[in-house]
């Protein structure tokens, strides 16, 4: 079964083999997203649904989403920014209704004179819950980093501020990065030679794994990627939906999210640091859990299609 945030793909598995060492990528690339519309396809008119959500559909051609809105309404609903999708740009026009996580997609449309609205990512509170578990882990931070270099830049230097500190007991702080950024079918080499290993996890892992890390650390950070202006990211909301005290870098839909401090924002290094330090000498257990019932009232996916629904009139 895929999760939500871990859609069907064409190049999982050992398909990323063989379009690592293809001659012609591009022609491999069209192969299975041709394979992968008739596979889409045969799955549409076997259910026959009413409504059809896409989630991003970088992978969707157009005249798929034609077909879907023969017989359905079809809603798009982008969970990244639409610029870093240029394949996604003018699904706008073969979409019913289009939803975008980031103000500023929202109003690129608007200015086209294009009906668009915006719709923030959410918390699964199955996947994402308080647990009652030690904090174990003092700085976490779990979430993609190939080819991210300001993101691993900037934890390089939380890592090289923070790992020498000693807590109250003398040990040393605990810094726990999660995700794969040096991927062994990328450079065999870069793999082998993999720098602090004791600090970085180079894989990725379950909803339910990061829930249970979530719930043992007690702070995780979270890192935008650079082309969010004006939304969140999912992380803003699953790391309050389990418990977790979260610092995060400030833009002003989040600042509006969390007014009084529940999660403390950062717009600049020095800022990060401060509040990293203050979290690591003081409990912040109450801001968090002011974090999570923000998130479990008005956050969750439950919410989120209720707001669909109601775009769409349904009855």
């Amino acid at each position: 079964m895929e999760s939500y945030d871990e859609p069907i793909h064409p190049f999982s598995g050992w398909l990323k083999w063989q379009h690592k060492f293809s001659f012609n990528r591009e022609k491999l690339r069209g192969k299975h997203i041709a394979k992968y519309q008739k596979y889409i396809v045969s799955q549409f008119l076997k259910c026959k649904p009413d409504v059809v959500l896409v989630l991003n559909g970088a992978i969707l051609k157009q005249d798929t989403l034609t077909l879907f809105q023969q017989t359905s309404k079809v809603v798009l609903w982008m969970y990244d920014s639409v610029f870093r999708f240029p394949k996604c740009i003018n699904h706008i026009d073969f979409v019913d209704y289009a939803f975008f996580y980031e103000q500023k997609d929202v109003e690129y449309y608007q200015r086209l004179g294009k009906k668009a609205y915006f719709l923030p990512q959410a918390a699964d509170v199955n996947l994402y819950h308080p647990l009652k578990s030690e904090k174990t882990i003092d700085i976490l931070f779990v979430g993609v980093l190939y080819r991210y270099f300001k993101r691993i830049a900037l934890l390089k230097k939380v890592i090289a501020k923070f790992s020498a500190q000693k807590t109250c007991g003398e040990r040393s702080r605990t810094i726990k990065i999660v995700g794969k950024y040096k991927p062994f079918e990328k450079n065999i080499f870069k793999w082998l030679f993999r720098e602090k290993r004791h600090v970085f996890t180079n894989r990725n892992i379950s909803p339910k794994d990061v829930n249970l890390l979530y719930n043992q650390s007690r702070i995780v950070l979270n890192i935008h990627h650079e082309t969010q202006v004006e939304g969140a990211n999912p992380k803003v909301f699953e790391v309050c939906a389990s418990g977790a005290y979260q610092i995060c870098d400030y833009n002003p839909y989040i600042a509006s999210l969390f007014p009084n401090g529940e999660v403390g924002l950062y717009k600049n290094e020095q800022e990060l640091f401060d509040l990293i330090d203050d979290a690591l000498k003081n409990d912040k257990s109450e801001q968090a859990k002011k974090a999570h019932e923000v998130v479990i009232q008005n956050h969750t996916f439950e919410a989120r299609i209720k707001e669909i629904l109601l775009v769409m009139e349904w009855r």
